[in-house]
């Protein structure tokens, strides 16, 4: 049987050295914070486990490298990409290999010895099967939970249905399609479902019964699932190499996703990921709070403690600030794509709150309405940024954004609140659809609040072109920003303390 890079044939010599330094690497191009001293760990923990044990290495580079959880699945796939079982067994187009496991799908499917004799020299014993038998076997294996089996159909489904070619430049994807599509799985869980709707007594199964039988047979289909992706993955890094496919199976981790062109399951994993983040926020923004940077010479208080010393200013005293919670007016664009981008920065603000005296938040299209209320004794700040999406009286005309018009309504409204305690943060890509900008509205409240900043979750290249006019509003404010992710978002949410 082919061996794991990681084993202890490997250990002593650069081969292993080498392959730990290219996965170390791709963590870290991949955005897992790894550090030098991180990496001395990891290397230290391997001479205290045994190397042929793929789970015990898997999990010790995972204690000394991985720090937080949402960082795990990225951690598993280049795992599983660099220390994949190699060799010849997994060479793209290997019909002419024999496989043991292909000897148990012979033998399973009642070939026996004289089925062997029959296809010596043709390969494995599973391509004697006919795609009935096959089919069959998955039945029988996927109704008994038979790990092996599932093992073996997995790999003979690869060999006969991807359709994989050396050096074709074709994803992973792909390839799994392909070979799901002909197992048809949909049409096997139907049958299994029909095969145990009654029991052997004869009487139907409930609807709890029922539900669990299903529920079965999908974590059974879904480890078969997981199975031809592994068995798609080591050969693609037998054919191309574990630096290509590392590259190809790169993702974003949460933190870095993009706001505006998230998909819905990274939608799911930025929510994740935006708790935690509210925790270390809060906790850092009361530390710089707290040892705030010392303030100008106290000359009194050094004279008076100058007396000890008979009158040599030998301690230096200082006053010390005492920095106050500033006040937040959030007002946000939730139009079109950069709505998502409004949604995070309003749920982490609010979930910050205590940090700050006040937070006030205002929404716009081309209307404007303050929207503070639904966030008021409220849990799950989530529902209450659903409330903000759904209630809200933010259409004045057309619908289509209108800065110019919302900030002139905002500061009639509620430009007399500003104050000096107050920040006002401007979300927005600043597209106006060739509106007036009105961009003195932002003079006056730069006039009047501490501080004035503008966030915009597109990418700087894009700024002032079209109809972008994020420069002219820039001019009035302390710092235009661009927040396209979470990491961008909570380094500025740092400075505000």
């Amino acid at each position: 049987m082919p061996t794991a890079p990681g084993q202890a044939s490997d250990a002593a010599g650069g081969p292993m050295l080498d392959l730990l330094s290219g996965f170390i690497g791709e963590l870290r191009e991949a955005g897992l914070p790894v550090s030098l001293t991180e990496n001395l760990d990891a290397m230290q923990a391997l001479q205290h486990i045994p190397l042929d044990d793929r789970m015990a290495f898997k999990y010790a580079l995972a204690a000394t490298l991985v720090k937080n959880q949402s960082h795990w699945r990225t951690f598993e796939t280049v795992f599983e990409v660099y220390f994949s079982m190699r060799g010849a067994a997994w060479t793209v187009g290997d019909d002419e290999l024999s496989h043991e496991l292909d000897e148990l799908l012979e033998e399973l499917a009642g070939q026996g010895d004289e089925g062997r004799e029959g296809n010596q020299g043709t390969g494995g014993g599973g391509e004697a099967l006919t795609p009935e038998q096959l089919a069959e076997l998955l039945y029988q294996s996927l109704l008994n939970g038979d790990e092996a089996m599932l093992r073996a159909i997995a790999r003979q489904a690869v060999r006969r249905f991807a359709g994989m070619e050396p050096g074709r430049p074709v994803g992973g994807t792909y390839y799994l399609y392909r070979t799901l599509r002909n197992l048809d799985l949909d049409a096997v869980l139907k049958r299994l479902m029909e095969s145990t709707a009654t029991r052997p007594e004869g009487q139907e199964l409930t609807n709890l019964e029922e539900r669990l039988e299903r529920d079965e047979f999908e974590i059974r289909i879904d480890k078969l699932k997981k199975e031809i992706e592994a068995e798609i993955r080591r050969r693609l890094v037998a054919d191309r190499g574990a630096e290509a496919m590392a590259r190809t199976l790169r993702k974003p981790l949460p933190e870095d996703v993009d706001f505006m062109h998230a998909s819905r399951e990274e939608m799911g994993n930025l929510r994740k990921a935006l708790f935690p983040l509210t925790r270390r926020l809060a906790v850092r923004l009361a530390r710089k709070r707290r040892h705030g940077r010392r303030g100008a010479l106290d000359f009194r208080s050094t004279v008076r403690h100058s007396l000890s010393y008979g009158g040599v200013p030998a301690e230096l005293k200082f006053r010390y600030p005492r920095p106050s919670k500033p006040e937040i007016f959030v007002v946000a664009d939730i139009s079109g794509s950069v709505a998502s981008f409004a949604r995070f920065t309003l749920m982490l603000v609010y979930a910050i709150a205590n940090q700050f005296s006040k937070v006030r938040a205002f929404v716009f299209i081309d209307g404007i309405d303050e929207v503070t209320r639904f966030f008021e004794g409220v849990e799950d700040v989530t529902e209450a940024v659903h409330r903000v999406n759904t209630e809200a009286d933010v259409v004045w005309v057309d619908g289509h954004s209108d800065y110019g018009h919302a900030f002139e309504v905002f500061w009639e409204t509620w430009g007399k609140e500003i104050g000096p305690k107050t920040t006002v943060l401007v979300l927005g890509d600043a597209r106006n659809n060739y509106h007036a900008a009105q961009s003195w509205v932002l003079k006056e409240v730069r006039h009047r609040a501490r501080h004035l900043y503008w966030l915009n979750p597109e990418p700087k290249s894009y700024w002032d072109t079209g109809d972008s006019i994020v420069g002219e509003y820039g001019v009035h404010c302390d710092g235009t920003y661009e927040c396209r992710n979470l990491r961008q978002l909570e380094r500025f949410v740092e400075t505000l303390a």
